[in-house]
C-alpha cells in the first residue's frame, strides 16, 4: 500500500514524532532527537503527534514567482495548527490566530538529510569511517546549511484570512478552491521577497502586495473588496478587530492615531490596485505578475495610496519612475 504523506514525512521529521506539550521544547529528549538527531524510536516521551485526519494531508511542490517551494496542506484547521506548533514552534503549544492560514518555516534542520549524506559519505571510501572521522565531516557538513537545513511553507485548505464563502458570494467548494490558490500564491510572493532581501519584510505594504498577487492568481483579477476584507477593512473607515492589518503594526505598535492614518492609506492603495489591474489582462501569467511585484517594490505604500497611484504603479511596472 502506498504510504501517505504524513506516515512519510513522520519517518523523516523528529518533531512530527512529538506531542504538542507545554515545556516539551527543553527536554532532553526532545533536544536529543531535534538537535542531535537522536533516532525518535529509542525515545519514550516520543509518543506521536497527534492529528484529526492526517489522511489529508499534502506535500505538493509549488511554482510561483521564486521557483518551485515545498508546500505541506493541512486538510482540517487543528491539522494545520498542531504542524506549525511542532514544525515552527519546536512542538510548543503556541497561539496561532484564526486569520492565521499560512506559515512559512526557514532553516529547519532536516537530520534524515544528514544521515542520507553520512551514508553517502561512508560509501564513498574506507577511510570514510568512525566517529572521529564523521565529526570532522559533519563540521565541514556544518559550514554548508544548504546541505541540511529545509525551507517550506505550511497551508491550512480553509479558508483564506478566516473569511466565510458566504462573504466572497462563493459557494464552499469554490470558496475552498481559491484560497488555496490565494495562500499559494501569496506564500510564494513572500518567498520571493525573501530570497531577494534575505529576510521577511513584515510590512503593510508587501502583505498588500503579496495579497495582490494571491487574488489574481485565485479569482483572475483584484477585487479590493477581497483584500479589505481580509486585512479587517470591509466597514472603512471602521476595522475589524481581528483583521490581519493588526499583525503590521510594528514593534512598538502603531498609536491609535498612526494606525487610523495606516487604514486609510491602505483602503486608498486597494483602489489603485483595482483600477490599475482594469487595465491589465485577465489571469496573467508568471511574467506578467513578476512585472507587477518589481513595480511595487519601487513604490511606497503613500505612491500607490496617492490620487494617481494605479498610474504610478503603471509607470513602475514598466519601468519608469514612480512619481
Amino acid at each position: 500500500d502506498r504510504l501517505g504523506a504524513f506516515e512519510v514525512l513522520r519517518r523523516c521529521l523528529p518533531q512530527l514524532r512529538f506531542p504538542i506539550q507545554e515545556g516539551i521544547s527543553q527536554s532532553d529528549a526532545y533536544r536529543a532527537a531535534t538537535r542531535r538527531g537522536v533516532a525518535p524510536e529509542a525515545l519514550a516521551e516520543a509518543t506521536g503527534l497527534a492529528l484529526r485526519a492526517p489522511d489529508t494531508i499534502r506535500l505538493v511542490i509549488h511554482r510561483g514567482l521564486a521557483g518551485p517551494i515545498p508546500v505541506l496542506i493541512a486538510g482540517e484547521r487543528p491539522d494545520f495548527v498542531a504542524l506549525v506548533r511542532a514544525l515552527a514552534k519546536r512542538n510548543e503549544p503556541w497561539p496561532v490566530p484564526d486569520a492565521m492560514g499560512a506559515c512559512m518555516v526557514r532553516g529547519f534542520n532536516n537530520w534524515d538529510r544528514v544521515r542520507t549524506h553520512r551514508r553517502a559519505w561512508e560509501g564513498a571510501g574506507p577511510t570514510n569511517r568512525g566517529d572521529d572521522a564523521w565529526d570532522a565531516e559533519f563540521a565541514r557538513l556544518r559550514a554548508c546549511p544548504d546541505l541540511y537545513q529545509d525551507r517550506f511553507v505550511v497551508l491550512s485548505d480553509g479558508p483564506y484570512s478566516g473569511v466565510p464563502a458566504t462573504a466572497v458570494g462563493l459557494g464552499e467548494a469554490e470558496w475552498r478552491r481559491v484560497s488555496l490558490a490565494i495562500r499559494l500564491e501569496h506564500e510564494a510572493t513572500h518567498y520571493l521577497t525573501l530570497r531577494v532581501y534575505s529576510e521577511p519584510r513584515n510590512n503593510a505594504l508587501d502583505e498588500v502586495s503579496c495579497d495582490y498577487q494571491g487574488i489574481v492568481a485565485g479569482a483572475g483579477r483584484f477585487r479590493a473588496d477581497w483584500l479589505r476584507r481580509f486585512l479587517g477593512l470591509e466597514a472603512y473607515p471602521s476595522y475589524r478587530a481581528g483583521g490581519r492589518l493588526e499583525h503590521y503594526l510594528g514593534e512598538p505598535p502603531l498609536s491609535a492615531g498612526a494606525f487610523r492614518v495606516l487604514r486609510s492609506l491602505v483602503n486608498s492603495a486597494a483602489d489603485a490596485l483595482e483600477r490599475f489591474d482594469a487595465g491589465r489582462p485577465a489571469a496573467p501569467g508568471l511574467a506578467e505578475r513578476g512585472a507587477v511585484l518589481l513595480g511595487l517594490t519601487r513604490l511606497t505604500l503613500e505612491d500607490l495610496a496617492a490620487e494617481d497611484g494605479a498610474e504610478r504603479l503603471a509607470r513602475a511596472v514598466s519601468g519608469g519612475a514612480a512619481a
